[in-house]
């Protein structure tokens, strides 16, 4: 018997064929051993053997693979089997034996395309087959991962549904049951994507929304699915229990036509949470869902109860629904994700419509790709089963193909649409997939990674026209001005001119978007340009003498050079250091041409032309300039080819800007704004020290040129000042008194005109930049504070600048922060959620014997394996370790409004008052400002802030955008057959 089973593992995992010279081993037409897996269950020895430990399993040799970040095996694929699935069931072996053919055919794919990355199949029984293979690596210490609950799954193996989830809180609901009810919840809601409308109901004697503000179904995001998990976890029972009032509920928000609210338009369900009664609330049905039952109704019975489960039963069934128990904690996974099959029966029928591509959002590849998307298609079984003669209507699982997302960007036209040019790409929904601002910092491996369009950027009217314009409009273009802020400083935003052109992305249901500047800022586009060299002159060619200097030997003479670390070969190393990379860049050189097939030609010949035309700069004009006389404590210039030239040398020592010229705030900002940039070093809270410290502030202006009737930037130029040279100068310049050594001296006792000077004691000035923080003071205790925001220096300056119209403010929202764990309950050790039994219990031998026992011993057990039941999604498995969490962050962002006006005003606090001047310095982003010392202890004013605060999104009334869903589905709606329903117990 043992070497009939041993032949059957031979033969199924070579060949998956009868093994001939055993003929009574049985093999069903989907190749399962089950007749060899049950004649040897048991050794000659009456112990039992492990199928499962293959004497012919093969020991994978892994190679280090670059493109998928990961140790890998070509010539194999590998499984995954979730933690809570026995792995020697029929079922699970069955699912191992049948998929084993994919390999072949991920081997196939591969070889056509050496591009692609993860192929992935996931079965609806739970098992993960995926190619290549490679070790599983858990994502937490405890293997929580089950491809069910993978977004990309749940997204192809359903159409998008409208969900109205109905709970049951009456006063029989309680204790453990009321415990089950709400983990039950928040897993139903898990398996709901961006797709799906969502809503959530309490009812006892009557129902109510759970989140009082969302009046209709509301897209279930992870903004709003964590609203509602926290609403859940808040609820308590009592009263007594009216279906009638639940279901009425949920049909009125269903069948709603009144509204204008969006919705998924497909699926309709009601999910109804209980622990049981006798009304069936039959008249309700009748009224708004029979005959045509286009609203399917599931009902789930939770905890251990001695009710009759019958009506319950006959709601579901005669709604063309399931019907559930959820008796323990164990019972919520699975028994909360198997309405999915009954929503894929429609799409099994409907054959071919249903055979399309989705595209999911951007999520966390569990395989440590990165951020991916994944292309799925739905697998159908559409065998006859013998027993009943009828076709299978079962989805057997997903197919994915994953792309990472960084392959993406490599494909679009980075540095050809300028600093401030960029592309990104949206889905149906609105949500990014490719998008500078896209920089998630905590990975949820069960939740995509979704950031809205609008919440990327600025919000802007005109921006809603980009992300609500059908994709039926092939190519779509905007131009218009708006208020843009840089993320990687995030200090500043810039009034700006954009041209936004879009157009679907064919296959495929996302948008791609390209976002350009024009130089001139002219409200009327000029033509696109072509790639640079078209516009300079052809007597330019590129020379030995500019590739030597960017030798490290030249730099003592000519100036340190940064190059951006850009792609420019294939085969060029990238490094985080800037000197290595040069080094790299450097001995590539020594091998390849510019014009190598290898390298990007435009990128190397524009970098080494660059770096020819900012020597003859260092020659010509910084060589024969005293900086010290100027007080500049450095000179350079910066270029979009990639090439930044500081001088003189030692300057690069305390050079701290980005070596990538495009991700630079300098040299982005000048592009966007005429004139001098001035900017203050970067701040935190600590004091600079002038007396050991060298401060500088940096000054920045874009070169324009015209070339063939066309205005380009093609470079920014710029001096680093030395604070304390210029804070001399501009004390002298700070005067409008000419005569300083006659009659009419100025002097502390003296009347005379303005004198920052010599009236220092009395007379505060100030230089100001456009985002209100501090440059330049003629007091000498504020030089330790240049580089702060001025309301921390002068709060009621800064309040009188604000109310008087000089700043204006706009907040700005980052969805991607992180924020430090929320401290846990010191009242006890045990999980959030879970019985605690007394001492007494534990000396009750009685207590032992209970079903409440055997109630926490399921706690214990399952919820070191089932994450939610822990309520919070910020606690790891183990319910011990805490960490970093995600948050919203709001941040303030002043600008100024009032560009040309000179201000006068009398600063009024009650007990006293000073005199105030401002004015805007012409061609610069600085404000002058002169204001007498106040002479008592200030004014009542709210001060005003730009350090970044947590929105706890959850105390306020969130109200979602009404525009949420903006494109319908590319896929058909497939939420209705006529099939024959069973009971699951």
């Amino acid at each position: 018997a043992c070497a009939c089973a041993r032949a059957c593992v031979r033969a199924w995992v070579r060949t998956c064929a009868l093994p001939p010279d055993y003929p009574n081993c049985v093999l069903t037409p989907m190749c399962v051993m089950c007749a060899c897996v049950r004649v040897c269950v048991q050794t000659e020895d009456g112990e039992e053997e492990n199928l499962l430990e293959n004497p012919f399993s093969l020991e994978l040799e892994f190679v280090d693979d670059p493109n998928f970040k990961n140790k890998v095996n070509y010539s194999s694929s590998a499984v995954q089997i979730p933690t809570d699935i026995y792995k020697g069931s029929p079922t699970i072996l069955n699912e191992l034996n049948w998929t084993q053919s994919l390999e072949r055919l991920f081997i196939d794919n591969r070889r056509e395309d050496s591009s692609l990355r993860w192929q992935v199949f996931g079965s609806a029984t739970g098992v993960t087959r995926y190619y290549p293979a490679t070790p599983w690596k858990a994502p937490n210490k405890i293997d929580l991962y089950d491809v069910r609950r993978r977004p990309w799954y749940i997204q192809g193996a359903s159409s998008p549904k409208d969900m109205v989830i109905i709970v049951d809180v009456s006063g029989s609901v309680s204790g453990l049951t009321l415990k089950l009810m709400k983990a039950s919840v928040m897993e139903m809601l898990e398996t709901l994507t961006d797709d799906d409308y969502v809503n959530v109901a309490s009812f006892s004697e009557k129902a109510e929304a759970l989140v009082p503000c969302f009046k209709n179904l509301v897209q279930a995001n992870i903004r709003n699915k964590k609203i509602f998990k926290e609403a859940v976890f808040h609820m308590q029972a009592k009263g007594t229990t009216d279906y009638k009032s639940g279901f009425t509920f949920a049909f009125e928000q269903l069948l709603n036509v009144s509204t204008t609210a969006p919705r998924a338009f497909c699926n309709k369900m009601i999910m109804m949470f209980t622990d049981g009664g006798e009304d069936r609330a039959q008249d309700i049905f009748e009224k708004y869902n029979w005959p045509n039952k286009t609203v399917r109704v599931f009902t789930f019975s939770v905890g251990q109860h001695n009710y009759d489960v019958t009506p319950l039963q006959w709601i579901a069934c005669a709604n063309k629904g399931y019907y559930f128990e959820i008796p323990s904690i164990g019972a919520i996974r699975i028994n909360t994700q198997e309405y999915l099959d009954v929503l894929g029966r429609p799409m099994v029928l409907a054959g071919t419509r249903a055979k399309q591509v989705q595209w999911t959002n951007v999520y966390q590849d569990a395989l440590g790709l990165g951020l991916v998307i994944t292309g799925t298609m739905p697998v159908f079984n559409l065998t006859a089963d013998v027993s009943s003669s009828q076709v299978n209507q079962l989805i057997l699982g997903v197919m994915g193909v994953d792309i990472a997302i960084n392959e993406i960007k490599r494909k679009t036209p980075t540095y050809r649409l300028g600093a401030n040019g960029y592309t990104y790409a949206i889905d149906p929904n609105g949500y990014v997939l490719l998008h500078p601002n896209l920089q998630p910092k905590i990975f949820n491996f069960r939740k995509p990674v979704t950031l809205d369009f609008l919440d990327a950027e600025l919000e802007d009217s005109n921006k809603e026209e980009v992300r609500t314009t059908p994709r039926l409009i092939q190519t779509h273009m905007l131009l218009f001005s708006f208020y843009s802020n840089l993320s990687s400083f995030p200090r500043y935003i810039d009034e700006a001119w954009r041209t936004y052109t879009w157009t679907p992305v064919n296959g495929t249901n996302y948008r791609s978007v390209n976002s350009c500047c024009y130089p001139d800022n002219a409200p009327l586009p000029s033509p696109p340009l072509p790639d640079r060299p078209q516009l300079l002159p052809a007597n330019l060619p590129l020379s030995v003498a500019d590739f030597e200097s960017l030798l490290p030997n030249s730099f003592e003479s000519e100036g340190h050079v940064f190059i951006a670390p850009r792609e420019y070969c294939n085969e060029l190393e990238l490094a985080s250091n800037n000197t290595e990379f040069l080094f790299n860049f450097i001995a590539l050189m020594e091998k390849v041409t510019p014009d190598s097939k290898q390298c990007d030609n435009l990128l190397l010949h524009n970098l080494i032309l660059d770096t020819g035309i900012i020597g003859q700069l260092v020659d010509k004009v910084w060589k024969n300039k005293d900086l010290n006389t100027y007080g500049f404590l450095a000179v350079f210039a910066a270029t979009d080819g990639g090439i930044t030239r500081v001088f003189p040398n030692k300057a690069a020592e305390s050079w701290e800007e980005d070596p990538e010229p495009f991700n630079a705030s300098y040299y982005r900002r000048s592009l966007d704004n005429k004139g001098y940039i001035f900017r203050a070093p970067y701040r935190t809270d600590d004091l600079l020290n002038p007396e050991n410290d060298t401060i500088g502030v940096l000054v920045s202006t874009a070169v324009e040129i015209s070339v063939g009737g066309k205005t380009i930037k093609p470079a920014v130029v710029g001096v680093k000042l030395d604070l304390e040279a210029w804070t001399d100068k501009f004390k002298i310049l700070a005067s409008n008194h000419t005569d300083r050594q006659g009659s009419n001296a100025c002097g502390p006792h003296s009347a005379c005109e303005m004198d920052c000077e010599a009236n220092s004691e009395d007379l505060l000035c100030y230089l100001l930049d456009d985002g209100g923080f501090l440059i330049m003071s003629n007091q000498k205790e504020d030089w330790n504070k240049v580089g702060m925001f001025f309301s921390e220096v002068e709060p009621y300056l800064m309040y009188a600048l604000y109310n008087s119209s000089f700043y204006n403010r706009k907040q700005s929202y980052d969805y991607q922060s992180v924020c430090e764990p929320i401290p846990t309950s010191s009242h006890g050790a045990a999980p959030r959620g879970a019985f605690v039994p007394t001492i007494a219990d534990f000396l009750n031998m009685a207590w032992w014997t209970s079903a409440a026992t055997w109630s926490l011993f399921q706690q214990v057990i399952a919820g070191m394996a089932y994450q939610s039941w822990f309520i919070t999604d910020e606690v790891l498995a183990e319910g011990m370790d805490s960490r970093e969490r995600g948050c919203v962050m709001i941040q303030t962002q002043y600008y100024f409004t009032n560009l040309n006006s000179t201000f006068n005003m009398l600063q009024d606090c009650g007990n006293c008052s000073r005199l105030i001047h401002a004015k805007k310095i012409n061609n610069t982003n600085l404000l002058f400002v002169v204001a007498e010392k106040m002479p008592c202890n200030g004014c009542e004013i709210d001060k005003l802030s730009q350090e970044e605060e947590e929105c706890i999104l959850w105390l306020v009334c969130f109200i979602p955008r009404t525009l949420q869903l903006l494109l319908l589905p590319t896929l058909n709606c497939l939420s209705f057959s006529f099939v024959l329903y069973r009971f699951i117990l």
